[in-house]
C-alpha cells in the first residue's frame, strides 16, 4: 500500500476524471421522460440515444488504448474531458432529436479517450499486489458516476432541465485544467516500451482486435464485462420510465433510490473490496455477483412498495459493484505491459454491452415494460451458469504464478 499511498494525489485526480465522464452517461436518465414528452420519442428512440455514446467508445476505444501507451496517459485525459465537456454543452442547448445525438456521439468519444488511460495509469502507479485496490478505486469512480449520474440530474433538473448538462460541462473544463497543470505523467517502463513493437501484431483494427480476441487468455472476462454491461444498460435506461409508467415515482424519488444504491456500492468498492477479492478469488466473486444481479433484477417484477423497489435495485446495484473491478483486476493482472491495449479492449467489451443494453430495453419497453427485466435477468443468470462451468487453464496458471511472485 506505501506506493499506491503515495501516488493518492494522482488516484484522486483520476478518480475524479473518470467520475465525471460516467456521470455524463447517466444525467440524461431521469430526465428522457421530459424529452419524450417535448420532442415526441418512443422508447426505442430513447434506447438508440443512451446507446449513441458507447458506439463511438467502442469504435475510439482501441485506437485511444494505444494512444495511451504512445503519447501518454495524461494526455489523453486531457483531451477527453475537453471533448466532454463540449458534448455536455451541445446537449443543453439541443432542440432536436438530431443535436442530441451529435452530443451523445462526442461524449463517447470522450470516454473512449479517457477510459484507457485512467486505466493504464492506475496500473502504472500500483504494484501486484497493490493492483486490486487501486482498481478497486479506479472502478468505484466508474460505477459511481454511472449510477449517481441519473440522480444528480433528477436533482438539478430542479432548477431547469438543461442545468444539469451546463454544470457538468463547467466541472469537466475544472478536472481539464486540474489534470493539465498538477497531474504527473506516468511513464512506463523500458520493457514496456520494447514490447509496443511485439504487441503491434495484436492492435489492428478494432474488427481484428474483437475477432481475435478469444484467442486471449481474459477473453472469458472479456465476455463477463459485455455481459454485465448489457444487463447494466438495460436495468437503467429504463428504469426511470418503468418506474414512472408502473409506480408514479417522482423524478425526486428516482434520483432517491439510485443515488443511495450508488453511495454504498463506492463504500464498499472502497473499503471492503480488497479483501473480499483476497477471501474468495475473482472466479468466486464474480459467479456470486452474477448470481444476486439477475435474481435481483427479475424480482423488480414483482415488488410493488417504494422501499421493496429500493432494497431490490440496492443488491443490484451493489452486485454489479463488487462484478466490475473484480473483473479489471482479472484483466490488469493478465495484461503485462500491455496495460494500456487491454484497458482499451475492456471498454470496447463494456461498449458493446452499452450499446446493445440500450436498444433492445428501449424497443422491449414499447412492447412490454416488463420485458427489459425478463431478459437481462435470463443473461446474466445464464452467464452464471457458464462462469460456473468455465475453465481455463492460462487463467488459473497466470493468477497462480502471480501468487508466487506476491508471496517471493
Amino acid at each position: 500500500m506505501a506506493l499506491l499511498l503515495k501516488n493518492r494525489g494522482a488516484l484522486l485526480i483520476l478518480m475524479f476524471s473518470i467520475f465525471l465522464v460516467f456521470t455524463g452517461i447517466g444525467l440524461v436518465i431521469p430526465i428522457m421522460p421530459k424529452y419524450m414528452e417535448n420532442l415526441g420519442i418512443s422508447g426505442g428512440v430513447i434506447g438508440l440515444l443512451v446507446a449513441a455514446f458507447s458506439l463511438t467508445q467502442l469504435l475510439f476505444s482501441p485506437v485511444a488504448g494505444r494512444l495511451a501507451d504512445s503519447f501518454g496517459r495524461k494526455r489523453m485525459i486531457v483531451i477527453g474531458l475537453v471533448v466532454f465537456a463540449i458534448s455536455e454543452v451541445l446537449f443543453g442547448v439541443a432542440s432536436s432529436p438530431v443535436l442530441l445525438f451529435v452530443s451523445r456521439l462526442l461524449g463517447g468519444i470522450s470516454a473512449a479517450l479517457i477510459m484507457p488511460a485512467v486505466m493504464a495509469y492506475s496500473a502504472d502507479m500500483t504494484t501486484n499486489e497493490e493492483r486490486a485496490t487501486g482498481m478497486g478505486y479506479i472502478t468505484a469512480a466508474i460505477t459511481t458516476g454511472f449510477i449517481i449520474g441519473p440522480g444528480i440530474g433528477g436533482y438539478i433538473a430542479e432548477f431547469g432541465i438543461r442545468v444539469p448538462f451546463y454544470s457538468a460541462a463547467i466541472a469537466g473544463m475544472i478536472a481539464a485544467c486540474i489534470t493539465l497543470f498538477i497531474l504527473r505523467e506516468s511513464r512506463p517502463s523500458q520493457e514496456s516500451l520494447s514490447d509496443s513493437a511485439s504487441s503491434e501484431q495484436h492492435q489492428g483494427s478494432l474488427l481484428s482486435q474483437l475477432w481475435f480476441s478469444y484467442r486471449e487468455p481474459y477473453f472469458f472476462s472479456l465476455i463477463i464485462v459485455f455481459v454485465m454491461s448489457f444487463g447494466l444498460a438495460n436495468f437503467e435506461t429504463v428504469f426511470s420510465l418503468f418506474v414512472d409508467h408502473k409506480f408514479g415515482f417522482e423524478p425526486k424519488d428516482i434520483a432517491f433510490i439510485i443515488t443511495f444504491g450508488s453511495i454504498a456500492g463506492a463504500v464498499v468498492q472502497l473499503t471492503a473490496f480488497g479483501w473480499i477479492m483476497n477471501r474468495f478469488g475473482e472466479r468466486a466473486v464474480i459467479s456470486v455477483s452474477l448470481l444476486f444481479a439477475g435474481l435481483f433484477i427479475v424480482l423488480t417484477l414483482f415488488v410493488h412498495t417504494f422501499w421493496m423497489i429500493f432494497a431490490v435495485t440496492f443488491i443490484v446495484f451493489l452486485a454489479t459493484d463488487i462484478l466490475r473491478p473484480a473483473i479489471s483486476t482479472q484483466m490488469s493482472m493478465l495484461a503485462k505491459d500491455q496495460q494500456g491495449y487491454v484497458a482499451g479492449l475492456n471498454s470496447a467489451f463494456t461498449s458493446l454491452g452499452n450499446i446493445a443494453g440500450p436498444i433492445v430495453a428501449g424497443f422491449l419497453f414499447d412492447l412490454d415494460i416488463n420485458y427489459p427485466y425478463v431478459l437481462a435477468s435470463m443473461i446474466l443468470l445464464i452467464c452464471f451458469v457458464l462462469s460456473l462451468r468455465f475453465k481455463n487453464s492460462k487463467q488459473t496458471d497466470a493468477n497462480r504464478n502471480d501468487g508466487e511472485f506476491s508471496r517471493s
